[in-house]
């Protein structure tokens, strides 16, 4: 692959306009440590689109968000079953998100808790919690490969729910449409930037550690010399958002050039324009 810097983006869809829950490491080409991008204040959704955009013309970037790109929709054949207008495709899906939601700083809890509430748990007056938890082809072959079971889409409560972070995620994929490839949705390009997804999660594993978030320096650099890079220099303590990206970053490089995980055996064109996959999963 012909990408000399990769970025990892810790997401987040809380409400509001500015969210300690984003993080953002990049690391270069060979072997260098990965570096955070420090902020005197937490970032907002919009400063990272903002930035995506120009730094994508800076140099080839492959850029890892931490969210889920599209809800599941080859196991029940649609996104939200019953629901008339609905698109079908992820970015005609993307686009419909964005245009029902005009929560603050691209965010999107509305359309979790007002414009289709009923698909989506938020407690147990909502009903069964298992009757919510469909998930999408990529993340049944993350389990199915010993990582665990991922987080659902229709998940909305807990710390450990990807719901509101993925909803918000699409906006900002809608932002790009026709500016930054989007894979798989979008072919691997010859030249210029990329946005995949990731888990980062995936990486923790691949380091060879037991896939808990990872919390103090040793750890961290234990997990990034076994993706083949230096030792991280924390200038102060680190937190879980930070450590999750600094291995993400050293991670995308590391596997960046493997054919295998650009064509995942079930990836067919039609999860390819659907459902998309995490990046790092094969």
């Amino acid at each position: 692959m012909h990408f000399t810097r990769f970025a990892a983006i810790d997401w987040s869809g809380a409400k509001g306009s500015r969210h300690k829950g984003i993080a953002v490491a990049i690391c270069e080409a060979g072997k260098s440590a990965p570096y955070l991008i420090h902020r005197t204040k937490p970032w907002s959704r919009t400063e990272v689109l903002d930035w995506l955009l120009a730094t994508s013309i800076e140099a080839p970037t492959l850029y890892g968000f931490d969210f889920s790109y599209a809800p599941p929709i080859a196991e029940r054949g649609a996104y939200l079953p019953g629901e008339a207008g609905v698109p079908a495709d992820a970015k005609a899906f993307w686009a419909y998100v964005d245009r029902l939601c005009d929560d603050p700083d691209l965010g999107a809890a509305s359309f979790l808790e007002t414009h289709h509430r009923p698909h989506f748990y938020f407690g147990a007056a909502d009903g069964v919690k298992r009757d919510f938890l469909h998930h999408r082809v990529c993340e049944h072959a993350f389990n199915a490969l010993g990582g665990g079971k991922a987080s659902t889409l229709y998940d909305a409560i807990g710390a450990s729910q990807v719901a509101k972070a993925s909803y918000a995620g699409m906006r900002l994929l809608n932002r790009l449409q026709g500016k930054l490839p989007v894979w798989p949705f979008d072919p691997v390009p010859a030249a210029g930037s990329l946005v995949v997804e990731i888990y980062t999660r995936v990486f923790i594993l691949m380091a060879g550690l037991n896939g808990r978030k990872v919390r103090d320096i040793a750890g961290l650099n234990a997990a990034l010399a076994a993706l083949g890079s230096a030792p991280f220099a924390a200038a102060h303590p680190v937190n879980d958002h930070e450590t999750d990206v600094l291995i993400a970053a050293a991670g995308l490089r590391k596997i960046a050039d493997d054919p295998a995980y650009w064509h995942p055996f079930p990836l067919i064109p039609e999860i390819a324009r659907t459902e998309g996959w995490t990046f790092g999963v094969r």
